[in-house]
């Protein structure tokens, strides 16, 4: 979610909306508006992007009405403002209009920096709408999305849903809010397996975990599919080395608590329960092999064989069978 400065009035005089998240731009100006029209229906709103504020529109647009009504100026990539028009901008700032709230999306970065500095010096809210890089941080914005919804979803159905969407943010919210309209009661990981299974993101993913669970014939089927389904080699292979490489770090790390192992390890700790139930059983030796099949996979996709497809299936059945002495048919 977007963060907020300390004054958190989305009416006030003057909002910069800081970052190149496109969602959260497009929801800090989306906020600004509903609560300029839910104080007046009337409210005019005019959205600009940077190339049509020149010098003398801002002096256009928040003169003395004779209606006196409200009005939400947008100015979109204000980092982008001719030297002119930031002046004029800069002045503004310095005396706003009544009934008017001026919006500035900026994309942060020394470009357009002495905007950003004028605009924090003179107070205005900021909302600070970052990209999101990391995986943790779309987990994150994923159970904010459901907390907003006042919806439950389990941490695995979380990562589930990241691992299934991707990095697109507004797939992300789309996807809470389906499931959030569809499903009663908590969502688990297996409502989002039935909505989002097929997705090409997430079915490397399946393959690695039934590879090393041991359960040869569902590898296949979901390594088949995701084939078929347009993923590419190269992914299945790095989920395979993810999966492998998770059983084998859990097996050498010091015992404790999910909370513990999760900071010893740098997984979270919901991943911790479910790569330990995934270990259980495999052997040093086993290991090895699976460790030795994902590299030979890994070079027989990137060109050092002539059937990429055959490498991953052997790779996959001697993943599982390496699994096997967990006790798994």
């Amino acid at each position: 979610m977007a963060r907020k400065t300390a004054n958190d009035d989305p009416l006030a005089p003057v909002t910069i909306a800081v970052g190149q998240e496109d969602l959260l731009l497009d929801r800090a100006v989306q906020e600004v508006v509903a609560a300029a029209k839910a104080s007046d229906a009337d409210t005019d709103v005019r959205d600009l992007t940077s190339d049509q504020l020149q010098p003398g529109t801002l002096a256009e647009l928040t003169s003395p009405s004779l209606f006196a009504e409200r009005k939400v100026v947008v100015v979109r990539n204000a980092q982008d403002l001719s030297a002119d028009t930031v002046k004029d901008v800069k002045a503004y700032l310095g005396a706003p209009a009544e009934e008017i709230t001026l919006v500035l999306l900026h994309a942060g970065g020394a470009k357009g920096k002495g905007l950003l500095d004028a605009a924090r010096k003179a107070g205005a809210r900021e909302v600070a709408c970052p990209k999101m890089t990391k995986p943790a941080d779309r987990l994150a914005f994923v159970r904010g999305e459901f907390r907003a919804l006042g919806r439950s979803a389990t941490p695995e159905a979380c990562q589930a849903l990241v691992d299934s969407i991707g990095s697109d943010l507004r797939e992300l919210a789309s996807a809470v809010s389906q499931l959030a309209a569809d499903v009663e009661g908590t969502i688990d990981e297996a409502v989002v397996g039935r909505y989002y299974t097929g997705r090409a993101e997430a079915s490397s993913f399946t393959v690695a975990d039934r590879a090393v669970e041991g359960r040869t014939a569902e590898a296949l089927e979901a390594l088949r599919w995701s084939l078929a389904t347009g993923v590419a080699p190269v992914l299945i292979t790095s989920a395979l080395a993810q999966g492998v490489r998770a059983i084998g770090k859990l097996s050498s790390a010091r015992g404790g608590r999910p909370a513990d192992l999760a900071r010893e390890l740098g997984m979270p700790p919901w991943k911790i329960d479910r790569v330990r139930q995934q270990s259980r059983g495999w052997t040093p030796d086993g290991l090895s092999v699976a460790l030795r099949a994902v590299a030979e996979a890994d070079a027989g996709v990137k060109g050092g064989g002539d059937d990429p497809e055959y490498a991953l299936e052997k790779a996959v059945v001697t993943i599982a069978r390496a699994a096997r002495s967990r006790g798994r048919a």
